[in-house]
């Protein structure tokens, strides 16, 4: 079963908690705090691999987790850090974030790995807090949370060229008679319900990868027909093969059918009306093929047209040598979005996020949000009094205090953090 679109709720692991530990040992004086740091959270790591070809694997996970990192121990000694989770992909994987749309990977080359979530680091010790006025402290630090997303992972084939033209034009027969490939062909619409590839050899030597692509009709640019299942894995192409039906069997216009799949691909994403085509015009053999292609070189005067007979392998070596030769000059196309680039800049100047949001519920109560002030409440054992302090301190010099005082907050109030609700007291 051919795979190429997943969604995958992913956890890294936890960062180990750190340990609070006092070194006791004969003939060692003043042996002090010995508490050791937590083992960093398990990644959860992406890894292309040549065996793969489909994303099954990942079709029903439902949630990926990575191991937790130990606890500190004593002398000052690391807990054990937690496994990575290492998922193999075929090559050309892409994976976004889900809530964001942000491209997280884009995995092209064989054993190319790419962390996707990150395991979050150990807590420390208690020998870490020991200063001179505390010279020997009873608390330490939790394991910072490690990354949780949900993630869409995509599969973009990696080929050098792509067919593309309506259903039923030829383009599967095409492939087989150039390649070894076998895709399935039938005298109906939407043969080709999935990609195939396959490696055409050149008379002269050269050879290259050709994908044939599920056919396209009017309005797949927005999603109709196979819509961007199609699109999706013409992205990587850097010559497109275009063939149009010239018997008209179907009973289309050549010369309609031609604008129309120009637009759809003008109108996609990814600069795919910039990409080189070469125009192959089939089924030469039927009645009406002269009088359409007098009629599509009249239209479209500028365009080279290569007659050929695809059931018969007629007039093919023409066509691959052209293919050849434009992939000898033609760049690969990056995937990203070239608009969401400047030339010439190397880093793009992000103002810094704040430290934390605030938000008003209302009949006194508040609501504390933001990167920074999770991650240190989570790494804060409320349970220990001298954490309290120091969690409570760290927000005063972050100054989450002021900024409710400035909004109205009062003594009393009630501040949420996630699913904890604190009260707010003034100092005296």
């Amino acid at each position: 079963m051919f795979i190429d679109r997943v969604k995958i709720k992913m956890k890294a692991g936890k960062g180990g908690n750190g340990l609070v530990a006092f070194r006791r040992e004969k003939y060692v004086p003043l042996g002090g705090p010995s508490g050791g740091d937590g083992g960093r959270g398990g990644d959860i790591i992406f890894e292309v691999d040549s065996n793969k070809s489909t994303l099954l694997d990942l079709r029903y996970s439902k949630m990926i987790r990575s191991e937790d990192g130990g606890v500190g121990k004593t002398k000052k000694m690391h807990g054990a850090d937690g496994k990575d989770v290492i998922i193999k992909v075929p090559v050309g994987t892409v994976v976004y974030d889900e809530a964001t749309g942000a491209m997280i990977a884009d995995l092209t080359k064989i054993g190319q790995k790419s962390i996707i979530c990150k395991g979050g680091k150990g807590g420390r010790g208690n020998w870490h807090f020991a200063s001179g006025r505390n010279s020997a402290p009873e608390y330490c630090e939790q394991g910072e949370p490690g990354d949780e997303k949900e993630v869409r992972v995509e599969l973009k084939l990696l080929a050098d060229a792509g067919l593309v033209g309506y259903p039923s034009v030829g383009k599967s027969t095409l492939l087989s008679v150039v390649s070894k490939a076998k895709p399935e062909i039938a005298e109906y619409h939407f043969t080709t319900i999935t990609p195939n590839l396959g490696v055409v050899q050149v008379p002269d030597g050269r050879s290259f990868v050709m994908a044939d692509l599920p056919g396209l009709i009017e309005g797949a640019s927005q999603g109709r027909g196979l819509g961007h299942q199609f699109l999706r894995h013409i992205e990587r192409c850097r010559v497109i093969i275009h063939v149009v039906d010239m018997g008209a069997q179907d009973g289309r216009d050549p010369v309609e059918d031609y604008r129309i799949i120009n637009e759809e691909l003008v109108q996609y994403q990814m600069r795919l009306g910039e990409r080189p085509q070469v125009v192959v015009a089939n089924k030469m053999d039927l009645d009406d093929a002269q009088e359409n292609l007098r009629r599509f070189k009249e239209a479209y005067p500028e365009v080279e047209v290569f007659e050929a007979c695809t059931i018969i392998a007629e007039g093919m070596e023409q066509v691959l040598y052209r293919v050849a030769d434009l992939l000898a000059v033609t760049p690969e196309f990056p995937i990203v979005n070239e608009e969401e680039k400047e030339e010439g800049v190397l880093y793009k100047f992000e103002a810094e996020k704040p430290a934390f949001d605030l938000f008003n519920l209302g009949n006194g109560r508040w609501k504390l949000e933001g990167e920074r002030l999770f991650k240190l409440f989570e790494m804060t054992d409320f349970e220990n009094e001298h954490m309290v302090y120091r969690f409570s301190n760290t927000l005063r010099k972050m100054g989450v205090d002021d900024a409710l005082r400035n909004a109205g907050c009062k003594d009393g109030d009630l501040i949420q953090i996630k699913d904890y609700v604190f009260e707010f007291m003034e100092e005296e």
